[in-house]
Order: C-alpha cells, then sequence, then structure tokens
C-alpha cells in the first residue's frame, strides 16, 4: 500500500503563478493479512518490504494463531514470494491458478480496505 501527495489548488494573486512545493518521493507498506471467516479471527503484518522471507515471517504468524489440533489452509495467488516451501506444520499454502484474482475470497477485502480506509 502506497500513498503518495497529490496536486492541490490554492489561493493567489490573480496573474501569477504561485510557486509550490511538492513532496515527491514515495513510501509504502506492505500489508500481510489472513483472517478465519468461521471463526472470524484475523493475523497480520505490516512490513517495508516483500520478499521469501517476510513470506515466511507471516505463515509463522498464522501457525502461532492456529489452535491446537487444528490445521489451516491459506489460498494464495501465484507471487513469486509465495513459496510452497514455506509450509509450516499446521499450515498449507493452496495456489491458485495464475490469472484468476476472483477465486480468491481476501481479494474483496483488500479492495475494501484500499477503497475506503486506506485512501
Amino acid at each position: 500500500i502506497g500513498q503518495q501527495g497529490s496536486l492541490t489548488r490554492v489561493w493567489h494573486y490573480r496573474g501569477g503563478r504561485p510557486r509550490l512545493i511538492k513532496q515527491q518521493q514515495f513510501h509504502s507498506a506492505y500489508l500481510f493479512g489472513a483472517f478465519c471467516p468461521a471463526t472470524k479471527k484475523a493475523v497480520g503484518l505490516v512490513l517495508p518490504f516483500v520478499n521469501k522471507h517476510t513470506m515466511l515471517l507471516h505463515m509463522q504468524e498464522i501457525s502461532k494463531a492456529v489452535p491446537k489440533g487444528r490445521h489451516a489452509v491459506v489460498v494464495m495467488d501465484g507471487a513469486l514470494w509465495h513459496q510452497p516451501s514455506l509450509n509450516q506444520d499446521n499450515v498449507t499454502m493452496l495456489k491458485l491458478p495464475p490469472y484468476s484474482p476472483e477465486l480468491n475470497p481476501s481479494e474483496r477485502v483488500w479492495q475494501y480496505l484500499k477503497q475506503n480506509e486506506l485512501s
């Protein structure tokens, strides 16, 4: 999720152009999240970058949240850092077919968050 400043209007004397400073840099953060619709529980991390190691941290957080004696299945797309080698003892990754984001139930949650809470 990234936020970049946008242009805005300012008051100035007629016939002149105001000199303004615009923030040029772009900062972003990566939200890792998982939820269980049945129990209404969620886990998540906010990290400065994304790679296989950060995905492993996320899978470990999910593993900690799964009750003893239960097994979780995490539905994921085909991103490079979504590797089956990241599976934990009580968490298994289910990869979706390519180009099928509509099959991922969390896509609507992320879309809602981007449009309503994070904009």
